[in-house]
């Protein structure tokens, strides 16, 4: 593993756990009515991506054992660069759907790297 792979695994981690903590008992139809939460979603999945798309750069090799980077960093892309068509729907279904997992692999990763 790159020496920097540590830190940008556990910059994702930081940021996947707090979008699940923001969300935690919250419906979607909360989500959609709070745009202080909305925000704060995408910003930690801003992150995320960023994390893991910097992650590529410095560590392809474990980079490619995430599943899920490519569809992550795409997502970034779309909150940062194309914010005006962000789908609040899609946003809400990665966190609900995807971020549990994410952070078990990250986890896993951080502790092969201890």
């Amino acid at each position: 593993m790159a020496p920097d792979s540590a830190k940008y695994l556990w910059d994702a981690l930081q940021a996947a756990e707090r979008a699940g903590r923001f969300v935690q008992g919250k419906t979607f139809a909360d989500y959609l009515q709070d745009e202080l939460l909305r925000s704060a979603v995408e910003r930690q999945v801003e992150i995320v991506g960023e994390a893991l798309g910097q992650l590529r750069k410095v560590d392809p090799s474990t980079a490619a054992t995430i599943a899920d980077l490519p569809q992550a960093v795409g997502l970034r892309n779309v909150l940062v660069h194309a914010y005006a068509t962000v789908n609040d729907k899609l946003v809400w279904g990665v966190v609900e759907q995807h971020l549990a997992p994410l952070c078990e692999r990250l986890k896993a990763l951080l502790d092969t790297a201890s």
